[in-house]
């Protein structure tokens, strides 16, 4: 194939079209959220270990000629990383590059988002589980939410949209705030999405300082769309946004802004996976919660060519399993801080 030119999506071993590869740059987070990580932190790979710019690059640049379209920068905190705007410019400039997105915590967007979407950031989803700002320095442990906001509205002005809000509710931390924030979609260009929490805490370690209410935290998607509509009326389901995700959309009677559920736990949307993801070590995941790891840097650094690393990619999309299955000894192979959710 010439450069540039791009295979129809592969699809794995049920049928499904692989085409989203979400890319963790970097292991480093300047936050501590409690559903994610313990609040010393996790270990740190080693300099040496995380993949350089170059190598993202090439690698990305193979999955778009594979037919890839969607490319999320994801973390630990993507902004985290040194020289993330040179990178994103790196990218953008890829042959066939179509969507470039980034997941953030939003700390540092106010400094980032003009020079992101001058390097050609299209888009930026925001995690933030709370709009009161005591409580926001509890669940992050670090945080302040004005930082936050002022990041938004920076990406905003910065034409990084649409902007989805990532709320991940967890029952008697912040399931009290459902309706507050969803009467946000009211307003214009906010877009948010309600996430079940994952039950992670065998992952983060018993003794590492994990919160005990994780494994009993879930709160079902139905729940929440129950609390939103009998305060606020009726959801119409909608047209997704761009991005190719799980979410299911609704929209408010009036409402300039969309609602989304994602589902992870009781209502698994395995069947229409379309995504692998890129650890920071550079390692290729068929599947969030699955011990199966493919990696990339060793062959990469020992001189594969192109076509051997799109064969890692084809082994990757065949490991991928038909489904996973959430149990209290689930996601033991990486925590959510290591692969970006």
């Amino acid at each position: 194939m010439l450069p540039g030119e791009r295979h129809k999506p592969y699809r794995d071993a049920y049928d499904r079209p692989i085409q989203y590869l979400r890319v963790s740059v970097t292991d480093r987070c300047n936050l501590r959220c409690v559903y994610c990580m313990p609040e010393q932190g996790v270990p740190l790979l080693s300099h040496d270990d995380i993949l350089r710019h170059e190598e993202i690059a090439r690698i990305v640049r193979v999955a778009i000629e594979m037919g890839f379209i969607h490319i999320r920068l994801t973390g630990g905190e993507p902004l985290a990383r040194k020289g993330i705007v040179e990178l994103v410019a790196e990218l953008a400039r890829i042959p066939g590059m179509d969507d470039l997105s980034m997941t953030t915590n939003g700390i540092l967007l106010r400094q980032y988002a003009e020079p992101l979407a001058q390097a050609g950031l299209r888009r930026v989803n925001i995690s933030l589980d709370t709009l009161q700002p005591d409580r926001f320095r509890q669940i992050t442990r670090l945080g302040r939410l004005e930082d936050v906001l002022a990041g938004r509205q920076a990406a905003l002005a910065a034409g990084l949209q649409p902007i989805k809000i990532n709320t991940v509710v967890v029952r008697g931390l912040n399931d009290d705030e459902v309706v507050a924030i969803a009467r946000k979609t009211m307003e214009p260009h906010w877009h948010v999405r309600f996430i079940e929490v994952m039950p992670l805490r065998s992952a983060l370690g018993t003794a590492s300082g994990a919160t005990p209410w994780i494994d009993d935290g879930v709160v079902p998607s139905a729940e929440i769309r129950a609390q939103v509509e009998a305060e606020l009326g009726p959801l119409t389901a909608v047209r997704g946004e761009a991005g190719g995700g799980p979410a299911r959309y609704y929209q408010l009677s009036g409402a300039a802004g969309t609602l989304g559920l994602i589902s992870p736990i009781t209502e698994h949307f395995c069947h229409s996976c379309n995504r692998l993801r890129l650890t920071a070590d550079g390692r290729l995941l068929p599947c969030l919660l699955s011990d199966a790891a493919i990696d990339l840097r060793g062959p990469l650094r020992a001189g594969a060519d192109d076509e051997q690393l799109s064969d890692l990619f084809r082994q990757a999309m065949i490991e991928k399993p038909a489904s996973y299955r959430v149990t209290r000894n689930a996601a033991t192979c990486l925590s959510m801080s290591k692969i970006g959710g």
